[in-house]
């Protein structure tokens, strides 16, 4: 099992920052029904494609972030994957577990216990939707940290996340908390919005979906999101733009390349 990780991710986040002027996090969707044909003899084809990937797209990433359920789906040795993917992540790149989990008691604590004291994560994401108890079991952890859903980037969030009133509220649920230890989700797609929100959350680190496959305008993002150049606090996310640009035996030089393309773009 992973050790805890041995710096909190909000200094990782800054430090990474400043060491590569890079705001990308490659998102590690790693579907088994989308692999490249050269990895699906392997043991574990999973496993192997993030190595090649991240072999190839670490000089880039800001962090990664793998989505949980593309793990489960591949039961056992999705899994055994997943915490190989975030043991081989350099120790100096933030690695965030997509995972949307929001729920109360021993139920929530149970969560952190085996996203951050046993697999290792430095941060997750979290639906707030429960209340306060979903954070309290992060909150006692130091250096934990969780990106909360404050406006997601999939089409229906209007029929709840995108309110006015109830964005402004979770807004205002987040302010409460500390900037080492919690950010917002806020998906590209809502370009309209991405000014309010920074607006009502100063100095929080955003994580941004929605840009690349689901069609996020980038410039309106950097933009509208960023705090500032010096600073930006904000995460571009891309996930299949990057890892499967190419489904040929040179899917992970492709990948680097986009990485690169898309870093190299993403200046504030």
């Amino acid at each position: 099992m992973a050790p805890t990780p041995s710096a909190s991710f909000y200094p990782k986040y800054q430090t990474r920052w400043q060491s590569t002027k890079s705001l990308l996090c490659v998102g590690l969707d790693s579907d088994i029904a989308q692999l490249p044909d050269c990895v699906l003899a392997e043991a574990n084809p999973i496993w192997e494609f993030n190595r090649r990937i991240i072999d190839a797209t670490a000089d880039h990433a800001c962090a990664y972030k793998p989505n949980l359920a593309f793990y489960l789906s591949d039961g056992l040795r999705g899994l055994e994957a997943l915490q190989r993917t975030v043991e081989y992540i350099p120790e100096e790149i933030p690695v965030i577990l997509d995972c949307k989990v929001g729920d109360i008691g021993n139920t929530m604590e149970q969560y952190a216990v085996s996203y951050f004291d046993r697999m290792g994560f430095d941060a997750i994401t979290l639906n707030p939707l429960m209340g306060s108890d979903v954070l309290k079991p992060i909150l006692k952890r130091p250096g934990a940290f969780a990106f909360a859903l404050a406006l997601t980037s999939n089409p229906s969030a209007e029929e709840f996340f995108l309110s006015a009133k109830m964005a402004a509220k979770v807004s205002g649920w987040i302010n409460n908390y500390p900037l080492e230890q919690l950010g917002a989700v806020v998906g590209a797609t809502q370009g309209g919005d991405l000014k309010r929100m920074r607006e009502q959350l100063p100095g929080r680190i955003f994580l941004i979906p929605g840009v690349g496959a689901q069609g996020g305008d980038l410039d309106c993002v950097l933009k509208n999101a960023a705090d500032s150049a010096e600073m930006p606090n904000i995460l571009i996310n891309s996930s299949r733009g990057i890892i499967f640009r190419e489904k040929t035996p040179r899917f992970a030089q492709a990948a680097g390349l986009a990485a690169k393309e898309l870093k190299g773009l993403a200046i504030v």
